[in-house]
């Protein structure tokens, strides 16, 4: 923040302060002069009159109160600008406060799962409870409570990996994150090849579609082999998908696949490594192997 940011602050947060200083002091005392002889202001509104009472004092000794407390508040934390408060607190130092104390706790504890494979961490019954709180708190938004996922997000109970789900690929998909592009095909295929290719497409997985738009559509498919494979079954090295099977991630009907191959998909798994650490990843990629290989 730069000097006149920091001045602009504090001279307007002061301001506020002094300003309701000034409307208590102002108010404090009635000026009888200005009322009328029934001892209202003057003003009536459908038939109700307006009287000047002072305020109960309660009322005042919890304002006054107020303006001493957002006083001290001023000068002990930070509040005004570059100013960090007597005290030296900042949200910056109890974060990193409360991370020694919870690395103090837990620490050891993480350490010594970090240090199992993940196939054998997996079995231990701690560790998973451990894991599937963490998992709450991190994945659950995409994948569920459930680890089942939803259109557009993986399940991760099941055995149809886009990336590979070995305990390696795991680890890598959770430290680094993972970028899956599906281009739009409107353009190069026009609307009806992607029909085409679609039609194609699902009877791979052993769909019924009209033949004749298969049949063409089998002679267009080279422009997703290179992807997907000639036999369609995928490449977990380009996160794309097998489509030989029935787990579409985006919806495997009709019209959903339309949707896909007119329009195109894009998906982001973020990266833990920064959120998590090397050891918590660790301890989630045996989670997940956990869901798909122990647990099923």
């Amino acid at each position: 923040m730069n000097n006149f940011w920091s001045s602009y602050i504090i001279i307007l947060s002061l301001a506020n302060v002094v300003g309701v200083v000034a409307l208590l002091m102002w108010t404090r005392k009635m000026d009888i002069n200005d009322l009328a002889e029934d001892g209202t202001t003057g003003h009536e509104y459908d038939g109700i009159r307006e009287y000047n009472n002072p305020l109960p004092r309660w009322w005042l000794y919890c304002f006054w109160s107020s303006i001493v407390f957002a006083l001290g508040y001023l000068v002990l934390y930070p509040g005004l600008g570059k100013f960090p408060g007597l005290l030296g607190w900042s949200s910056h130092g109890e974060v990193a406060s409360d991370q020694r104390q919870y690395q103090r706790e837990f620490g050891g504890l993480y350490a010594e799962f970090a240090r199992t494979p993940i196939p054998e961490l997996a079995q231990n019954e701690r560790a998973m409870q451990v894991a599937g709180r963490i998992f709450a708190n991190n994945c659950a938004a995409c994948h569920g409570s459930n680890a089942r996922g939803g259109q557009g997000y993986p399940n991760l109970t099941d055995q149809d990996w886009l990336y590979g789900g070995t305990p390696e690929k795991l680890v890598e998909t959770l430290t680094h994150g993972r970028k899956g592009v599906m281009p739009a095909f409107k353009d190069a295929l026009g609307e009806q090849g992607v029909r085409e290719v679609v039609a194609y497409a699902l009877t791979l997985s052993g769909r019924q579609v009209d033949p004749e738009l298969a049949k063409a559509g089998e002679a267009q498919f080279g422009v997703c082999a290179g992807c997907h494979g000639t036999e369609g079954l995928g490449n977990q090295a380009l996160g794309a998908p097998n489509l030989t099977d029935t787990i579409w991630l985006h919806g495997g009907s009709e019209a959903k696949a339309l949707e896909t191959v007119l329009h195109g998909r894009q998906n982001v798994m973020p990266a833990f490594n920064n959120t998590l650490g090397p050891e918590r990843v660790h301890l989630m990629a045996a989670y997940v192997y956990y869901l798909s290989n122990v647990r099923r």
